[in-house]
């Protein structure tokens, strides 16, 4: 029993070494993947001076977390495809655009929650 359950313990750390490892290199190589980390750092800092509720952190924290995964996916798919296909291929770039588009569109909902969460509480400030 004590070896299988140190057995999992040691690939749930292994698991979240792996996946660390994946977000580090992904903030080192991919400039937007930094862009995204600073805006989270930017609304997660707004929420807390505005002192938002939690319906209000549910909306922003879903928000960051789909922006991010997104633009990690987008990342696989671009390493994927150019290591698949190191030449220039039409199909290659329509999906790395699609793939491109997903970060995208969840960027613009982003921005949508952040105006919506945030503009009225600017406001009150003024």
């Amino acid at each position: 029993m004590d070896s299988d359950s140190n057995e999992k313990k040691t690939k749930t750390g292994i698991g979240f070494r792996y996946a660390w490892n994946g977000i580090r290199w992904t903030f080192v190589h991919e400039r937007n993947f930094r862009i995204h980390t600073i805006a989270t750092f930017i609304a997660l800092l707004a929420g807390v001076l505005f002192r938002i509720e939690a319906a209000e952190w549910a909306a922003v924290l879903l928000s960051i977390g789909f922006v991010i995964v997104t633009e990690m996916i987008n990342t696989v798919v671009e390493l994927m495809m150019d290591h698949l296909s190191p030449e220039q291929s039409k199909t290659v770039g329509l999906i790395k655009d699609i793939s491109a588009g997903a970060v995208f569109v969840a960027a613009i909902t982003a921005i949508c929650v952040g105006l919506i969460v945030f503009v009225p509480k600017m406001l009150t400030v003024l």
